[in-house]
């Protein structure tokens, strides 16, 4: 059985997929990117701050779902230019304090909205 996550306090779907998906005790949140959910516009402002965007997003589903980031067992994490991997890593390790999530980067042609980052999150419940 699978439930559909919805919140408004992360950016809509900008096609035909759920912000995240639930399965028994497993979370699986589509890929984010630094959308502002109230405005559902862009973040500027350098990586750093595009990768803020982003995990604030993650969090909000995670939260509505009734998850935290201790729960997330993988990451992936995709990039515009392995230039940014520095500054994104820095970003993203803000949001985890121990038992760090498994978790792939991967530099790719192009993204959504030609953002400079994107990242998907599968989460468990024990």
């Amino acid at each position: 059985m699978k439930s559909i996550i919805q919140t408004e306090k992360a950016p809509a779907p900008i096609g035909p997929y759920s912000q995240a998906v639930q399965a028994g005790n497993m979370l699986f949140i589509s890929g984010q990117i630094a959308l502002d959910p109230a405005t559902n516009q862009l973040i500027s402002g350098g990586i750093k701050v595009e990768a803020k965007q982003v995990m604030n997003n993650l969090e909000a589903v995670l939260q509505t779902a009734g998850f935290n980031f201790e729960n997330v067992v993988k990451t992936t994490i995709f990039l515009s230019d392995m230039n940014h991997f520095a500054d994104v890593n820095e970003v993203y390790g803000s949001y985890f304090s121990s038992n760090f999530p498994a978790r792939e980067t991967v530099a790719v042609l192009g993204l959504p909205k030609n953002v400079n980052v994107e990242i998907s999150v599968i989460a468990v419940k024990a």
